[in-house]
Protein backbone atom coordinates (compact mmCIF):
# COMPACT_ATOMS: atom_id res chain seq x y z
CA UNK A 1 0.00 0.00 0.00
CA UNK A 2 1.89 3.10 -1.21
CA UNK A 3 1.71 6.09 1.15
CA UNK A 4 2.89 8.67 -1.37
CA UNK A 5 5.55 9.11 -4.01
CA UNK A 6 8.66 11.08 -3.06
CA UNK A 7 11.46 12.49 -5.19
CA UNK A 8 15.08 11.38 -4.92
CA UNK A 9 17.44 14.33 -5.36
CA UNK A 10 20.54 14.29 -7.54
CA UNK A 11 22.51 13.64 -4.32
CA UNK A 12 20.43 10.52 -3.61
CA UNK A 13 18.46 12.13 -0.78
CA UNK A 14 14.75 11.97 -0.04
CA UNK A 15 12.39 12.88 2.77
CA UNK A 16 10.71 9.94 4.44
CA UNK A 17 7.05 10.81 5.09
CA UNK A 18 6.21 11.41 8.76
CA UNK A 19 3.75 8.52 8.91
CA UNK A 20 6.59 6.15 7.97
CA UNK A 21 9.08 7.82 10.36
CA UNK A 22 6.54 7.37 13.15
CA UNK A 23 6.30 3.66 12.35
CA UNK A 24 10.11 3.27 12.23
CA UNK A 25 10.63 4.92 15.67
CA UNK A 26 14.33 5.44 14.92
CA UNK A 27 16.48 7.74 12.80
CA UNK A 28 18.75 4.92 11.63
CA UNK A 29 17.62 2.62 8.85
CA UNK A 30 19.05 -0.05 6.62
CA UNK A 31 18.06 -1.11 3.13
CA UNK A 32 17.60 -4.67 1.97
CA UNK A 33 17.17 -5.71 -1.65
CA UNK A 34 14.98 -8.77 -2.14
CA UNK A 35 13.67 -9.97 -5.51
CA UNK A 36 14.04 -6.51 -7.05
CA UNK A 37 12.28 -4.80 -4.15
CA UNK A 38 13.99 -2.38 -1.79
CA UNK A 39 12.96 -2.87 1.83
CA UNK A 40 13.54 -0.15 4.42
CA UNK A 41 14.16 -1.56 7.90
CA UNK A 42 14.57 0.24 11.24
CA UNK A 43 17.79 -0.17 13.23
CA UNK A 44 17.25 0.10 16.99
CA UNK A 45 20.68 -1.01 18.14
CA UNK A 46 24.13 0.03 17.00
CA UNK A 47 24.64 -3.67 16.18
CA UNK A 48 21.81 -3.49 13.62
CA UNK A 49 22.92 -5.07 10.39
CA UNK A 50 26.29 -5.72 12.02
CA UNK A 51 24.72 -7.66 14.88
CA UNK A 52 26.95 -10.66 14.31
CA UNK A 53 29.86 -8.42 15.35
CA UNK A 54 27.99 -6.92 18.31
CA UNK A 55 28.87 -7.94 21.85
CA UNK A 56 25.38 -7.09 23.06
CA UNK A 57 22.66 -4.48 22.84
CA UNK A 58 23.69 -0.85 23.00
CA UNK A 59 21.25 1.96 22.24
CA UNK A 60 22.37 4.70 19.89
CA UNK A 61 21.70 7.29 22.61
CA UNK A 62 24.00 5.54 25.08
CA UNK A 63 26.76 5.22 22.51
CA UNK A 64 26.46 8.89 21.48
CA UNK A 65 26.53 9.95 25.14
CA UNK A 66 29.64 7.83 25.78
CA UNK A 67 31.44 9.17 22.71
CA UNK A 68 30.64 12.78 23.61
CA UNK A 69 31.88 12.12 27.14
CA UNK A 70 35.17 10.79 25.78
CA UNK A 71 35.55 13.76 23.41
CA UNK A 72 34.94 16.25 26.21
CA UNK A 73 37.37 14.38 28.48
CA UNK A 74 40.05 14.32 25.76
CA UNK A 75 39.66 18.05 25.09
CA UNK A 76 39.76 18.96 28.79
CA UNK A 77 42.82 16.74 29.30
CA UNK A 78 44.65 18.34 26.35
CA UNK A 79 43.95 21.87 27.68
CA UNK A 80 45.30 21.05 31.13
CA UNK A 81 48.50 19.39 29.94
Amino acid sequence: MPIKAVKITSKGQTTIPKVIRDILKTNVIEFEINDGRVILKPVYSIGGSLSKYSKGYASLKNIKDNVWGEVVHDRVTKKTT
